[in-house]
């Protein structure tokens, strides 16, 4: 574990992470594998610095923004890494977004340079006219204001000087989910993402120069760039980056082919995996470890995915305003239910509503203090005043910490639901949920009801389940929380919506307000 002062003034990501393979011998190490062929250290160098070139020869400068929008592929981590080696400022987003939301985006950056693929071209294109567009693969003849990038980088040459940028100064923008509003940008230092590689990338996993990173989401969401493009190359590791959607079959090749030693993980494939018809004749004996984040992994799916695909799972909670991850499990340590502890170099505090430590076993609104903490969010001053206090970051998420130390996820404080006079987190009955054998999924919101506020389960069945079900999950729950804990209402759906990033959307259910008509209370 290293503190930010011990890092030096002067400090390139690009250089850091990348060059630094090349400069001491691991220039023909595998950097990246891909569906067309593995890329070494000094390739993607090479490349990185010619994109480099391209970006600056497209008017990017220092302290610019540079958006990508393009699916997984070399040419993403290339132009990720030049950005930065350049001194600009770089940002990513969803590659299945509207042109509403990527108009929103660009003019939210203010990118110089928006890197595109056939994916995302058109609806970036339709309001990015005076914006630049660097097109990776295109396959129609480009337009104003677009540029190959294949024809580009290479004409440009080869070797490219790090631009001197500071620790302190800002390199990254980590967007939130916007679950509150319009997506903000977490406005982070050159610094963070080598305190999160020394302190939970080394410290936690443990990653080594013979892993290789396979990663279920894609690389716009930044807790799986960091962890298949930017920790491990700081042990001169190797990351698998494929471009195709993620599904369980695409994953079980995946690991046949490249036998990864890490897998990055969310809930909702492990769920789709360990119940692939297929899931019980893979070898997984590759993987050392499995990371899960991103949502709450119940304590039964824990157990399933291990009793069917073996090995160690480390669940962890990250968010962009802490850069990463900034609570795990421990490898030989880990608890079922739990996200665990504080990494190095983060010390957590749970909270009541006036500001005072809870005790342990009651739930607490979870403060962060870590020298990763983001700046603050562009452009919205009052909700950087309302989140951040120099190093101390107000999640506004509610936790329970265990005498161990080891702490459960109870959701969003405005998620918090009260029921009869008394408050309850709808997170606790989704996971007692969980645990019944015939539940795939389940989400539970507050419904109105003649005046009063209820909870409502909605829930996705095992194809297995009986016509009784729903009694039975009622029973089922009530036997296992207290009476104001268990939902008044139960609804058997096909699916539950979801956000951009995966995550289940309880505000597009009440917005529904209900889905599916087999009801039980």
């Amino acid at each position: 574990m290293i503190a930010a002062a011990e890092i030096p003034e002067t400090l390139n990501l690009a250089s850091w992470f990348l060059d630094r393979n090349v400069e001491e011998g691991r220039g023909d190490r595998i950097a990246l594998r891909t569906p067309g062929g593995d890329v070494t250290y000094a390739e993607l160098a090479e490349l990185t610095n010619r994109t480099g070139h391209v970006l600056r020869d497209l008017g990017v400068r220092p302290g610019d923004r540079v958006l990508l929008a393009l699916s997984d592929s070399v040419e993403f981590v290339a132009a990720w890494f030049a950005a930065l080696k350049i001194g600009a400022v770089v940002a990513e987003v969803y590659t299945f977004l509207n042109e509403k939301d990527y108009a929103y985006y660009v003019g939210y950056t203010e990118a110089r340079v928006v890197v595109v693929d056939e994916t995302t071209r058109a609806k970036v294109g339709a309001n990015s006219h005076h914006t630049a567009r660097l097109v990776v693969s295109p396959t129609h003849p480009l337009t104003s204001g677009e540029h190959d990038f294949a024809t580009l980088t290479s004409r440009a040459p080869s070797r490219l000087s790090p631009y001197p940028t500071r620790r302190d100064g800002v390199a990254l923008w980590k967007f939130t989910t916007g679950s509150t509003g319009s997506p903000k940008a977490a406005v982070h230092r050159s610094r963070d993402p080598l305190l999160l590689h020394h302190s939970y990338a080394i410290g936690v996993l443990g990653l080594r120069a013979d892993d290789v990173v396979l990663p279920i989401p894609k690389l716009f969401f930044g807790y799986a760039r960091d962890l298949t493009a930017l920790f491990p190359f700081g042990v001169g590791a190797s990351g698998v980056v494929f471009p195709d959607r993620t599904t369980p079959e695409r994953i079980f090749e995946l690991v046949a082919a490249h036998r990864p030693t890490v897998l990055v993980q969310v809930p909702t494939m492990m769920a789709a995996m360990a119940a692939h018809p297929d899931a019980q004749a893979q070898d997984f004996s590759s993987l050392r470890l499995t990371i899960s984040s991103g949502e709450t992994l119940p304590a039964e799916l824990h157990r399933r995915w291990v009793e069917t695909f073996g090995g160690e799972v480390l669940e962890g909670i990250g968010s962009s305003e802490a850069y990463h991850i900034y609570l795990s499990n421990r490898p030989g340590a880990t608890r079922p239910g739990t996200v665990g502890i504080p990494v190095p170099g983060v010390r957590a505090c749970l909270v009541d509503e006036e500001g005072v430590e809870v005790a342990e076993h009651e739930i607490g609104e979870l403060h962060l203090d870590t020298e990763a903490a983001a700046i603050g969010y562009h452009g919205d001053p009052e909700k950087t005043a309302r989140t951040f206090a120099g190093t101390v970051i107000r999640t506004g998420d509610l936790f329970e910490r265990d005498g161990d130390g080891y702490h459960a996820y109870r959701g969003r404080r405005d998620d918090l639901v009260k029921v009869g006079g008394i408050w309850v987190a709808p997170i606790e009955i989704e996971a007692c949920l969980l645990e019944h054998a015939a539940v795939a999924e389940a989400a539970v919101v507050a419904v109105e009801r003649e005046g009063l506020t209820i909870t409502r389960a909605h829930v996705v069945a095992v194809e297995s389940a009986g016509d009784a079900i729903e009694r039975d999950l009622l029973t089922f729950v009530r036997s296992r929380l207290a009476p104001h804990k268990a939902p008044r209402e139960l609804v058997l759906v096909d699916s539950l919506p979801r956000t951009p990033n995966g995550k289940i959307d309880r505000k597009a259910i009440v917005r529904a307000g209900g889905m599916g008509a087999n009801e039980s209370s």
